[in-house]
């Protein structure tokens, strides 16, 4: 059975595939695979002749092979998909969707924030105080969502440089990079959120 895990929550999602696939696994990423890629991907045996265990990532951004995915589906190894979106309103989610030798699983986050809160954190980096902000950021994490707090940062960031602050133009270069991290990089969005906190303080 294939597995395709998708969802907002990166933690959640690779916790799941590592208590599945175990730490030895194969790891390939769709954007550097062609359509004739498919085939030695999913039938394609190991030097050994043993079952492989697969972790496929992004393949709905590689739409060529996206789309025959459907074909693909009796491979007899451990393979789990992770695309970066699902987009319940295509054929091949409705194709794939109503196969039983599929188990589809969205792993998803409480999108919340405490916007006084996250106000506050990134006033004391604007303001130079990034020990504090950092310290500060701990009471967000405990439930909070990052990209969220992200976004409630870049508001923040806004109206001070609507109110005419010169610093907030670097702060909100600082947030555009960290938001573009969050949504490329396998790295916990709480450390990106900090880094970010702490650039901004030095400026």
């Amino acid at each position: 059975m294939i597995k395709i895990f998708y969802g907002n929550d990166r933690r959640k999602t690779q916790v799941a595939i590592d208590k599945i696939l175990g730490k030895d696994y194969e790891v390939i990423e769709a954007d550097g695979i062609t359509r004739a890629d498919m085939d030695s991907i999913f039938r394609g045996t190991s030097l050994f002749g043993e079952t492989r265990k697969i972790l496929l990532k992004g393949l709905n951004e590689n739409k060529e092979c996206w789309e025959v995915l459907p074909d693909y589906l009796d491979t007899t190894h451990e393979m789990i998909i992770w695309p970066s979106t699902l987009d319940k309103r295509s054929v091949v989610y409705k194709t794939i969707s109503k196969m039983k030798n599929v188990e589809l699983k969205e792993f998803k986050i409480e999108e919340t924030v405490d916007h006084f809160l996250a106000f506050k954190v990134f006033d004391e980096a604007f303001a130079g105080r990034g020990a504090k902000a950092i310290k500060m950021c701990a009471q967000l994490e405990t439930d909070n969502d990052p990209y969220m707090t992200m976004g409630a940062f870049v508001s923040q960031a806004t109206k001070k440089l609507e109110m005419g602050s010169s610093k907030a133009t670097r702060a909100i270069k600082i947030l555009a990079k960290a938001d573009l991290d969050m949504k490329s990089a396998d790295v916990d969005g709480w450390n990106i959120v900090k880094i970010a906190l702490l650039k901004i303080a030095q400026g």
